[in-house]
């Protein structure tokens, strides 16, 4: 594990951490899972690219996604 993956581990997960507690907060169900995702998948991507743009690939979609 490279300083980059450490990064987008903690940056990704304190983000998905935050969408739960949205989502458990207001009972939506869309922000928890993407939540669950962010704070899951870095673990299952060795390539850094993939990595970084699956991370961002998830924020978009939580940022479409989250006061539905």
């Amino acid at each position: 594990m490279s300083g980059y993956d450490i990064l987008a581990n903690i940056i990704f997960s304190t983000i998905g951490l935050a969408s739960l507690t949205y989502g458990r907060k207001l009972e939506l169900w869309k922000p928890q899972v993407i939540g669950l995702l962010l704070m899951g998948y870095s673990y299952f991507f060795p390539n850094p690219y993939l990595l970084w743009g699956t991370g961002v690939g998830l924020l978009v979609l939580l940022w479409f996604h989250h006061d539905e």
